[in-house]
């Protein structure tokens, strides 16, 4: 089974979230989605404490990480400044800027027709949102939960160290990072 992520300040209670730029969602319908191993339409949510994994510009390539049950001491101490309880995101410097102003909304969505697989939830059939939230400033927002946002200049190297240790972690979009192969 996967360990949830540490939790988050203000993380409020558990729900079912779709993160986009487009404000103006009505319905999500089944959509197959490129690069899964479940090859059928279906629509995507992620819970409230995965929620901020998607704090960001939609095509913003992240590295997130964190420790879990198996991370090492070592570990914590090189990457989580020695804080086990220590959420960090890390960004390339271009995408501050973007963080601060580009439109993220989150649809809360009803729970009923989902299920969970892996870190993310699943239906195979079209929801409704029950709420849309504006996310504001995402460097704001990340202070605000007691996650590190953080800058680097070559995140495809530090991936790759994220990737080798012990934390636990999730990569979003890292194909558009300015030194991806």
């Amino acid at each position: 089974m996967i360990e949830l992520a540490p939790p988050y300040r203000g993380e409020g209670p558990h729900a079912l979230w779709h993160v986009s730029e487009d404000p103006s969602i009505a319905r999500f319908e089944p959509h197959h989605r490129a690069g899964h191993s479940l090859d059928e339409a279906l629509v995507w949510a992620v819970d409230t404490r995965h929620l901020p994994l998607y704090w960001f510009p939609r095509e913003s390539p992240r590295a997130t990480f964190w420790a879990n049950s198996q991370t090492s001491g070592e570990d914590v101490a090189l990457f989580l400044n020695g804080d086990r309880s220590l959420r960090r995101h890390v960004i390339e410097r271009e995408w501050l800027g973007r963080m601060r102003t580009t439109r993220v909304v989150a649809y809360r969505l009803p729970a009923g027709t989902f299920e969970p697989w892996d870190r993310f939830w699943i239906s195979r059939v079209a929801v409704e949102p029950l709420e849309l939230v504006e996310l504001g400033d995402l460097v704001e927002r990340h202070a605000s939960a007691g996650i590190a946002l953080d800058a680097n200049d070559d995140l495809i190297a530090l991936w790759e160290r994220v990737v080798g240790s012990t934390l636990d972690f999730s990569g979003i979009r890292l194909r558009n990072a300015s030194m991806a192969t």
